[in-house]
């Protein structure tokens, strides 16, 4: 077909914001181009909420026709966590047929250039950005966050994250200039004189394996950074959680097809029921790039089976916080109530493990028991969630029956501190809604640290008493280089525990959030700010989003000639 969207138009209308990403990325300050408000949709041909709830009611029950080549079945199954079938069916593809038609529009890809490429991604993400509400309501019934988590979360703060990753892969690519004139003298004899040509050359096809709970905020930084870097992308989302990615795939097809490329660039693998097709797709020659987010033990086979693929994985940790003392107790333990609450649990950067001194902490009203402080934990977390309306705000629902057994399971390893109680959703009655558990254990019982030591994915804590701050950096040392960790925290008015805990997290490479007590948590990261993982310990190696995210992406080739 023809273009619809020219270069001219496309780098007019995007240039200015590829410009203020790559600025904020540079400074780390604070910026967004995409609201997080919901009232700040519906004009500019974005949807407002009711049309974007129409719009997403539209869809259930519907077959979802990307026009992919190859297509031999459709697919489908998702239900909600909140109770409701969503109906929506997929095109499953014959992958020999699919690929060789993803890798045919990859040459004019190429050739297009990083700033085109870096536009045309950019309109994609506009163009998510204007059904917001849509998405909001697709990441919510797949992955049971709350409304308001998934309008955020699933929209504005995914689509952040899919723009840095484009800024970044833009930086890595024009670093190299795409012409040098290269002169040597030699003396009396005539210069030697080279004409030199630098091209990013994509790696091939790129695979994301989605991920159940953040399927846009985990999903866009691979997607778009490999795009942006020339490759085509092949989404194989979870097969919970298929209709956010599903959607995405659908946008950025069109945008392809109106800009003059082969839409075949992005495509979609949904599977069967049962069918596990990542395995054998992620070990296919063609696939040169994967981006997974999920458990460590599939992360760990597909970096050692994947060999033929440049792997990036976002695995499990045991996130930490370490709680040595304080002088603001009250805002720390409204802080630690908010973070343990938030979505069920169910995030990679949730804490896990809390150290606290067996005999006590310092405040500043005074010392607090080990036995106090985690009652008093427990106190603000039961207020934080004692009004059911605004616990299923911030709780969402229990997102798949392993975390539930988890949460029901946790209760039984040691004292607990604060019981897990069932909230009604009175809009959605089957929803499965907890509250969290908090579980009191000795860091000094081989028992209790089998328990701790491993991940518990979901709504559950645990209080681990320790001898003194100095066995608490220990442990919290071991704990990161033995399990790996995506966030770590930290509560001390100390000058010299607050050094030993960041040479820890230096050392064995943590991201360290000290003294929160105010509106920013330990589980929320900013995108052109923050890094999420660092790419330095078992939880992930790699880094949401830093060079060496998109760098390894393309290769430059060169081709030179005597001038």
């Amino acid at each position: 077909m023809a273009a619809e969207l020219t270069a001219h138009q496309l780098i007019a209308q995007h240039r200015p914001t590829l410009d203020q990403a790559l600025e904020a990325i540079r400074t780390r300050a604070y910026w967004s181009p995409h609201p997080e408000h919901p009232k700040a949709y519906g004009e500019n041909g974005s949807l407002d909420a009711a049309a974007g709830k129409a719009a997403f009611d539209a869809l259930l029950g519907s077959r979802l026709d990307l026009g992919q080549p190859g297509t031999d079945d459709w697919v489908g199954g998702e239900t909600s966590p909140y109770g409701i079938e969503l109906g929506v069916t997929y095109p499953h593809a014959d992958v020999d047929t699919l690929l060789p038609a993803m890798r045919a529009g990859q040459r004019a890809w190429r050739d297009a250039g990083a700033e085109m490429r870096a536009v045309v991604c950019l309109e994609i993400l506009k163009r998510i950005s204007d059904r917001t509400h849509e998405f909001a309501h697709a990441v919510m019934h797949t992955s049971g966050q709350a409304f308001m988590m998934a309008f955020q979360a699933g929209g504005p703060h995914a689509q952040d994250r899919g723009l840095e990753a484009v800024a970044y892969a833009y930086v890595e690519q024009v670093r190299t200039p795409d012409n040098a004139e290269w002169t040597k003298p030699q003396g009396k004899r005539d210069p030697l004189a080279l004409t030199k040509r630098f091209t990013p050359v994509p790696r091939g096809v790129a695979l994301v394996i989605g991920c159940n709970t953040f399927p846009t905020w985990n999903g866009y930084p691979g997607l778009f950074a490999s795009l942006a870097t020339g490759n085509a992308v092949l989404v194989k989302p979870h097969p919970r959680a298929v209709l956010p990615l599903a959607l995405t795939v659908q946008v950025a097809r069109e945008v392809l097809a109106e800009a003059g490329f082969d839409p075949n660039l992005v495509a979609l693998a949904a599977e069967r029921a049962g069918e596990g097709i990542a395995k054998t797709l992620a070990t296919r020659p063609e696939i040169r790039i994967i981006d997974y987010t999920g458990s460590t033990a599939f992360g760990d086979w597909l970096e050692a089976n994947a060999r033929q693929a440049q792997v990036y994985t976002e695995k499990a940790g045991v996130n930490t916080v370490l709680v040595e003392s304080t002088d603001n107790y009250k805002g720390m333990l409204s802080n630690l109530a908010f973070s343990l609450s938030l979505y069920s649990g169910q995030m990679c950067t949730t804490p896990q493990n809390l150290l606290i001194p067996r005999d006590g902490i310092r405040t500043e009203d005074g010392p607090r028991s080990y036995d106090e402080v985690v009652a008093d934990l427990a106190r603000s977390v039961g207020g934080l969630l004692g009004d059911d309306a605004r616990a299923n705000g911030l709780l969402g629902a229990i997102v798949n029956p392993d975390v539930k057994a988890r949460l029901e399971a946790a209760a039984g390893l040691g004292e607990v501190a604060l019981a897990s109680r069932e909230i009604a959703n009175p809009e959605f009655p089957d929803a499965v809604v907890r509250t969290p558990v908090i579980v009191k254990l000795d860091g000094a019982k081989p028992d209790d640290q089998a328990a701790f030591m491993n991940e518990c994915f979901g709504p559950v804590s645990f209080a681990v008493a320790v001898d003194s701050a100095a066995d608490a950096v220990a442990l919290l040392r071991r704990t990161i280089s033995s399990k790996g960790a995506m966030t770590v925290g930290a509560y001390t008015t100390s000058e010299e525990v607050e050094e030993a805990v960041q040479e820890a997290c230096l050392e064995e490479c943590a991201q360290l959030s000290l003294n929160l007590t105010g509106g920013v948590y330990v589980n929320q990261t900013a995108a052109f700010s923050d890094f999420h993982g660092s790419g330095g310990n078992p939880a992930a190696n790699a880094a949401l989003c830093d060079g060496a995210f998109v760098a390894n992406r393309f290769r430059v080739v060169e081709i030179r000639k005597e001038a």
